[in-house]
């Protein structure tokens, strides 16, 4: 619950927002308590997809997704079918802003970080999923600035896409996350940055 409360904080929801979500959660609140789900499917082209979503009604929820699904060409089926591709890891997101990546590398492995990845302008840190709030506190008294952090389903291994079908994964995804209920997407692609261009300048496919 910290986690939630958090990454609701780092993504700017109003605080009567969080309260309401919280005072469902525990059943204080109107209407039904949170329901934590992992859902799997299937994205055009055969790529495993994995959905997390917390929501206070399952069924329609379930059918949104499925209908996302659907139209995307692809199929929602069960969890299990696709889960296994997956494993749970924490994930903390810094932004560097100058600050030397190698020192922030050593700094979270110190913290207990399992991996560390660098990327331009970026800092992604893996944890085992238990350990995700303790290397996040140990970050912060370093007076790290922590953009994001939160439990994610991280694929295993990828598959390759030729670019159309990569294209139309990137869409489901995007339709997915926009749903209020979905608390991440995962799909076990390895989108190349021309990819990601394309997707992200509306290229039709």
């Amino acid at each position: 619950m910290r986690l939630a409360i958090q990454k609701a904080r780092d993504s700017n929801m109003p605080l009567d927002n969080i309260q309401r979500a919280l005072d469902k959660a525990s059943g204080g609140g109107e209407g039904s308590s949170m329901v934590e789900m992992v859902l799997g499917g299937h994205a055009p082209g055969g790529a495993a997809v994995i959905v997390q979503v917390l929501t206070d009604n399952r069924n329609r929820t379930v059918q949104e997704i499925r209908n996302i699904f659907s139209r995307a060409g692809g199929s929602l089926g069960e969890s299990s079918s696709v889960a296994w591709m997956f494993e749970s890891k924490g994930v903390i997101n810094i932004k560097t802003d100058g600050m030397n990546s190698d020192d922030l590398e050593l700094q979270a492995i110190d913290a207990g970080a399992d991996d560390v990845k660098v990327e331009k302008g970026t800092v992604e840190i893996y944890t085992a999923p238990d350990k995700l709030e303790a290397v996040r506190r140990a970050l912060e008294a370093m007076k790290i600035p922590i953009e994001s952090a939160q439990l994610s389903m991280l694929s295993k291994t990828t598959v390759p896409l030729e670019e159309k079908a990569a294209i139309q994964t990137l869409k489901l995804m995007d339709k997915l996350e926009d749903l209020d209920e979905v608390q991440s997407v995962t799909a076990n692609v390895d989108f190349s940055d021309e990819v990601i261009e394309k997707f992200q300048s509306g290229v039709q496919v």
